[in-house]
């Protein structure tokens, strides 16, 4: 038994359905390749499709946007390639990646860096992607510049400052309560305790009234109106995730702060469009300026006991959790 299959919608994760098969090897077609996949890492968007809360998604489906494997079928010059990739259309459009084998477009495969192994491949997908491409928008963070990350300790919050922190951007970031960063970073991370202190005020205090040029703003809602005032003339927040939906808006300070808002929805990158991203990551990975998330052996599932792997997630997990086919 090698593939996960999901066919109905559940009420939670307790009632969800998976239902695991034995697929044999499929044969790319002209243009496609087939992946063996060696580790596929599991995201909170995977486990909310599974339950049935994206209402684009398909059924029945195998689950999973992230994946890492050999090449074992396709075209003759990727025959062999130890590759990485994910889709926002993967395990949820179309079959994904939580399973023994994936038929994907040749176009969309990417060669890993040394550097990584295959089963850390397999969990750097989402996040970074999600990071890259808010940043990308927001004009990327230049050397000297100050960021903002809202949720520094989540596995997005933790690439956006390994990214920032590369190109040689100041970081503070925000935890709910005391925390150190649990990350890599390659410079200091001044972290923010929003039990007992004000961001903004840390934030403007510390930069001598600057603010932060951009704010990634992983949790959306809670941290949205003092990452406002932490932002400095011409900055710009990025959004990914909010638990309210309506917020108090000040368009006088916003227009007055000549300020930017990004949102982004990485389902909305297919394969393709996040191999292009990977593109521009690999270089960093295979120089040690990035690198990936630990996966750890509490944290890694056979696909028999994937259902334990979405709870994991859903409730929250601190490390990235992996399934290996």
């Amino acid at each position: 038994m090698n593939t996960i299959r999901v066919s109905e919608k559940a009420a939670n994760i307790d009632a969800l359905q998976l239902e695991l098969l034995g697929v044999p090897r499929p044969e790319a077609a002209q243009g496609q390749v087939i992946i063996e996949v060696a580790s596929a890492g599991v995201n909170p968007s995977d486990v909310k499709a599974t339950l049935g809360l994206m209402p684009h998604a398909v059924w029945p489906r195998t689950p999973g946007r992230d994946y890492a494997g050999l090449v074992v079928d396709g075209p003759s010059e990727l025959l062999g390639q130890q590759v990485w990739g994910s889709g926002g259309e993967l395990g949820i459009r179309r079959d994904g990646t939580h399973g023994k084998y994936l038929r994907i477009q040749a176009s969309a495969v990417r060669a890993k860096p040394a550097s990584v192994s295959l089963l850390e491949a397999g969990a750097v997908g989402v996040p970074f992607i999600t990071a890259y491409e808010g940043l990308r928008r927001a004009g990327m963070p230049q050397a000297g510049s100050t960021m903002l990350v809202c949720g520094g300790n989540g596995k997005v919050g933790q690439a956006t400052i390994q990214i920032a922190t590369a190109l040689g951007a100041r970081v503070f970031a925000v935890e709910r309560t005391a925390e150190a960063y649990r990350g890599h970073a390659s410079g200091d991370v001044r972290m923010i305790d929003a039990s007992s202190e004000s961001i903004a005020a840390v934030v403007r205090e510390e930069t001598d009234g600057h603010g932060a040029d951009i704010v990634y703003n992983t949790v959306g809602s809670p941290y949205f109106e003092q990452a406002n005032q932490a932002m400095a003339i011409g900055a710009a927040q990025i959004f990914i995730s909010t638990i309210e939906k309506p917020v108090p808006f000040d368009i006088f300070a916003f227009y007055r702060g000549q300020h930017t808002y990004v949102g982004v929805d990485t389902l909305a990158l297919d394969s393709n469009a996040c191999a292009g991203i990977l593109d521009q990551l690999a270089p960093m990975f295979a120089s040690g300026a990035l690198r990936p998330f630990p996966v750890f052996s509490d944290y890694t599932y056979s696909l028999s006991d994937a259902k334990e792997a979405y709870r994991a997630v859903l409730q929250g997990a601190t490390e990235r959790v992996v399934l290996k086919p």
